[in-house]
């Protein structure tokens, strides 16, 4: 089964010239992810100078995509063609494993007539 379309996710309660047929519930994606060692200590020396710590912000933002990636496919599961009120949540559970929530509402859309 295809995966939804990026452009058919919106944090709105809406997406604009859709109409929604089907509610089909809230839909996740969790990605827990741990710092390694090496990247520890690459981010760790990027601190001493200063700014964006690429290392990290490159960690975050993979976690992020693959959280998006499987609440998609949840979605597609369900037979849903979009997702609306998306959002992302991060909680650090242990020190150094940080989890990355994304969710919304797993909806059928249809153009409006």
């Amino acid at each position: 089964m295809a995966t939804i379309s990026p452009t058919m996710v919106t944090g709105a309660f809406e997406l604009p010239g859709q109409a929604i047929v089907r509610n089909h519930g809230i839909v996740r994606g969790i990605v827990v992810r741990s710092r390694s060692v090496v990247g520890s200590i690459g981010a760790g020396l990027q601190t001493l100078f200063g700014g964006n710590i690429s290392l990290f912000a490159d960690m975050c933002e993979k976690a992020r995509e693959d959280a998006f990636e499987i609440m998609c496919k949840h979605a597609s599961l369900l037979g849903a063609n979009a997702v609306i009120g998306m959002r992302y949540d991060a909680n650090e559970i242990a020190q150094g494993v940080t989890e990355v929530l994304a969710y919304g509402t797993a909806v059928t859309v249809a153009p409006n007539a």
